[in-house]
């Protein structure tokens, strides 16, 4: 590791930073891992695309249809693919602890620079921050990485700014993913924004979040790659400019983006995003691939407007870099 445990903090106030992505991880028409298109992709998010860093193996990665040894090879995949061109956070999510420690250490082992691990689903539990606050205190105390919390409403309840508040206070938890309403995650800012980095996954507030809530960090979901390309890095653009106080500058910027998002936003079929984002990613020329069951595919109508919505909304394709 780049740190000690007592300096995790520090080192990820100074290094956390910037624009960081939830990988989609390409599988081929057998399902089985597309290594060569995932370095692909890896290559052009951090050096055409200029993302600072990528996390791995989480709902956006499907890790819930991979097995541990595959979920270790993608955080290995990720570490070498970045080539120290990006950071790397991997997700060590699971509902058995011991599955938890066994990747974290992984990550730590092969030189990953942070892990995140979602809020556990709790079953029969209703006044449960005393468990949860055991919980990452346990996982905290196995390892010395880096920790992000993660909040969703996937769990069946959202952790409060109170709890998060407590949980700051655990020497390597460096940041959070909250996937709430903006009231609870301003709320948590002005708590523990001393203490852990806050963000969400909602990049269409993350402009705001800079100028008013003065955010280091987009963490992170997959816009960053769905809304550029080599040709056309606005979210870079815009987020560059308002790390530097050019404010208007870059609110014009943000705002050229509405009809990218609506493109995106408006096609994506009910419980069919991993499989629409692939599509996405293959029309900008990236390596998007198979989704697994339970997963839906695209029908070819549903893929056919998604062709005509991406054509018309004036994002500009350019070239892929290719791993090598």
């Amino acid at each position: 590791m780049k740190y000690s445990k007592k300096d995790a903090k520090a080192h990820a106030r100074e290094h956390m930073k910037g624009i960081w992505a939830a990988a989609l991880m390409p599988f081929k028409a057998d399902l089985s891992i597309d290594e060569d298109g995932f370095r692909r992709n890896v290559a052009h998010w951090t050096e055409d695309l200029g993302i600072d860093g990528l996390f791995i193996a989480g709902k956006q990665g499907e890790f819930f249809s991979m097995s541990i040894e595959e979920r270790k090879r993608a955080f290995d995949l990720a570490v070498s693919a970045s080539d120290g061109r990006g950071a790397t956070i991997m997700s060590c999510s699971d509902q058995n602890m011991d599955v938890v420690i066994d990747l974290a250490r992984h990550a730590e082992r092969i030189g990953a620079d942070y892990i995140v691990v979602h809020a556990p689903v709790l079953h029969f539990f209703k006044a449960h921050d005393e468990t949860v606050l055991n919980y990452y205190r346990t996982i905290a105390s196995k390892v010395d990485i880096g920790i992000a919390l993660w909040s969703h409403p996937d769990s069946g309840y959202v952790m409060s700014p109170q709890l998060c508040n407590q949980l700051a206070d655990i020497e390597n938890v460096v940041a959070i993913k909250y996937s709430v309403e903006r009231p609870m995650y301003k709320a948590l800012t002005r708590l523990a924004g001393d203490r852990i980095l806050v963000s969400t996954a909602s990049e269409e507030e993350w402009f705001d979040n800079i100028v008013e809530l003065g955010w280091q960090l987009y963490l992170c979901s997959s816009p960053p790659y769905l809304l550029q390309s080599a040709a056309d890095r606005r979210m870079r653009t815009y987020t560059d400019l308002a790390f530097a106080g050019r404010i208007e500058e870059a609110r014009a910027v943000r705002d050229s983006l509405n009809p990218v998002r609506a493109a995106l936003r408006g096609t994506r079929p009910a419980e069919k995003p991993h499989a629409h984002q692939k599509y996405w990613q293959e029309l900008l020329g990236q390596v998007g691939g198979a989704v697994r069951p339970p997963l839906l595919a695209l029908t070819e109508e549903e893929r056919a407007a998604t062709r005509r919505a991406f054509e018309a909304c004036g994002l500009q394709t350019g070239a892929v870099r290719k791993a090598g």
